[in-house]
């Protein structure tokens, strides 16, 4: 009667394992999201999310193996830095994510991303602007993301629109960390600028900054 009642228990057990299993949902929104060419996979929490960790793999378009992100298995975090495994700009990629409950020793099905292309895919970040008066007129420095500029290195350039009063605009191109010096201002006149940064060899580019303004002596 007792082997009877034990085993009637180990059962029950099996049960809710394999319920547990069976219930334990997949990651949602399993995405890319990149800026700099700073390559991070997110997704969203299953809603039975109390005991969960997370594993993380990846490939390249046409590889029919995948590998494990080292960085990312049995984690709790809902993202993944995937920069070195997808650093070349040339490739297109993959990634998926599952969801394991150690409690229940019980793990949900992968949940993959749309493929994705460093190149094309990478949002630029619009560069910072630093306006200093000098006996000479307004000095504009203008630097890209530090991100960035170890990604590209000098293959960066900047156009920095310069606002007149009245609206009239002006362009320049200058390579990210030169300086530009407007020469021939108005007196006592305020001055705005904005900057883009460009990637020329990949054909991309951010939006523009926000607006710094400065008004001469």
């Amino acid at each position: 009667m007792n082997r009877l009642l034990l085993g009637a228990v180990l059962l029950e057990k099996l049960a809710l394992c394999v319920t547990a299993q069976e219930m334990l949902a997949p990651p949602g929104q399993v995405k890319f999201e990149s800026i700099d060419y700073k390559n991070s996979l997110h997704w969203a929490a299953p809603t039975n999310s109390s005991c969960l960790q997370y594993y993380v793999q990846y490939k390249i378009y046409g590889e029919l193996d995948w590998l494990n992100a080292s960085n990312c298995q049995g984690i709790h975090r809902h993202h993944c830095n995937l920069s070195g495994a997808t650093s070349d700009v040339r490739e297109w990629y993959y990634a998926r994510v599952r969801a394991s409950c150690v409690a229940t020793s019980s793990k949900s099905a992968w949940a993959m991303s749309r493929r994705f292309s460093p190149r094309w895919d990478t949002k630029i970040s619009p560069p910072t602007v630093k306006l200093n008066l000098s006996k000479q007129g307004v000095v504009v420095q203008v630097k890209a993301s530090r991100v960035l500029m170890r990604k590209v290195h000098n293959g960066v350039d900047n156009n920095i629109y310069v606002v007149h009063p009245g609206g009239k605009e002006e362009v320049y191109e200058v390579a990210s960390g030169s300086r530009l010096t407007l020469t021939e201002l108005k007196p006592r006149t305020r001055y705005c600028v904005q900057a883009q940064t460009v990637v020329p060899r990949h054909m991309k580019s951010s939006d523009r900054s926000t607006a710094e303004c400065i008004t001469t002596d």
